[in-house]
């Protein structure tokens, strides 16, 4: 898998008084509330299982978007992760 490189200044992470983990967490649930990742992609960049990701996104009252494929990218996802 490749990967790419994001550099964010320091200043700017201490400024919203995040982590590198929490502002990926920060960019999986932005990217997936706005219908740009599935959820299983989100889940990947979040670092978290996808029943966690589940419970973050109900704490926020986003409301899931799921389609088929949604769901084949999901396996294919999970798959990938070894975890299906």
């Amino acid at each position: 898998m490749r990967t790419a490189h994001l550099e964010i200044p320091q200043d700017v992470l201490d400024s919203a008084r995040l982590t590198v983990d929490e502002l990926k967490v920060e960019l999986a649930v932005s990217l997936y509330a706005q219908g740009r990742l599935s959820v299983g992609k989100a889940c990947e960049l979040a670092g978290m299982s996808l029943w966690q990701f589940r419970q973050l996104l109900a704490s926020r009252r986003i409301s899931p978007h799921y389609d088929v494929a949604d769901l084949s990218e999901d396996i294919a996802t999970l798959r990938e992760l070894g975890r299906l």
